[in-house]
């Protein structure tokens, strides 16, 4: 039985943060940070508290178009004036946004687990949807993510969940089944303020587990804590704690599943380069849509 979780105290003005006391957790607004992004935490890779590792942003796509909704870049029309889609938490699908959900708690297969569920505001699209965090336990490094579309949401074909901070950890290294990558090797000389083209990897060129579909990334420095930065760089961007790899599993891959990494060369809304060169961004698994279908995303230390 797991002795307590990270969870809010009451439903009104607690902090919307859930997982592992000493493990991985997850928050959302109004903990400090953009609106419409999950905020990844890792205490146990000697973190201060309000330092977050990642972050996860929900990206439909609606049948028969290709642009994304981006939840973190959108106009809210909840909340006008504002960029971002608003998010709330609830205990299950249908709550109403007000308060903050506590989680629900139960033992699956002999695990106690919490899962917490994250309301959306509707994209520009009429996509309408909703994703499901859940922690186990027994893994205490890991939050299992799904996306959901609500009954009057617009057809999607994809539903995008994406780790889209890279950078803060200078990820260079994505693993794959036979072969690395880097984004040196994918984009020979990038440079400037724009993301990279994505590189897409598909499910025979990813680890497997059984049936489960693996990809990892990784640093390349070992000593990202003595990197020089140029005097512009926002001091929230400086890596500190514990070496770590952040891996997706995907225990039930489509067919068509596929791993997704772009980069950048400076750090997001600055112009400030990040030291070492460019690094992957974006890092997230794409398939077409299925309703409820699970993704893994862990955190582990490397030493």
């Amino acid at each position: 039985m797991h002795s307590s979780w990270t969870r809010p105290e009451s439903t009104e003005n607690a902090e919307p943060r859930w997982g592992h006391p000493d493990g991985l957790q997850v928050g959302i607004p109004p903990i400090p940070g953009p609106r419409g992004l999950l905020r990844i935490f890792t205490p146990y890779l000697d973190h201060p508290r309000e330092r977050l590792v990642n972050f996860i942003a929900i990206e439909p796509v609606v049948e028969g178009q290709t642009e994304r909704g981006y939840s973190e870049l959108e106009p809210s029309t909840l909340d006008p004036g504002l960029r971002g889609k608003r998010l709330w938490s609830m205990d299950r699908p249908g709550d109403g946004p007000d308060g903050v959900a506590q989680g629900v708690t139960e033992t699956i297969d002999g695990v106690e687990c919490l899962t917490v569920w994250i309301g959306v505001e509707r994209f520009d699209s009429g996509a309408d949807v909703r994703v499901r965090v859940h922690f186990r336990a027994d893994r205490p490094h890991e939050v299992e993510v799904a996306g959901f579309a609500e009954d009057d949401s617009a057809p999607l074909s994809h539903l995008v969940l994406t780790a889209t901070m890279g950078n803060w950890a200078r990820l260079r290294t994505l693993e794959l089944a036979d072969r690395t990558v880097t984004p040196a090797a994918l984009w020979p000389g990038f440079s400037g303020t724009a993301f990279a083209k994505h590189a897409r990897f598909a499910l025979s060129e990813l680890r497997r587990d059984g049936e489960a579909a693996i990809v990892s990334a990784i640093g390349d420095e070992t000593d990202p804590w003595s990197a020089a930065y140029s005097d512009d760089t926002a001091k929230h961007w400086h890596f500190l704690g514990r070496l770590a790899r952040q891996t997706w599993t995907v225990d039930d891959p489509h067919p068509e599943l596929e791993a997704l990494v772009n980069a950048r060369w400076s750090y997001w809304a600055s112009a400030s380069p990040i030291p070492g060169g460019p690094a992957f961004e974006n890092f997230e698994v794409v398939e077409p849509f299925r309703q409820g279908a699970t993704f893994r995303f862990s955190v582990e230390p490397l030493d």
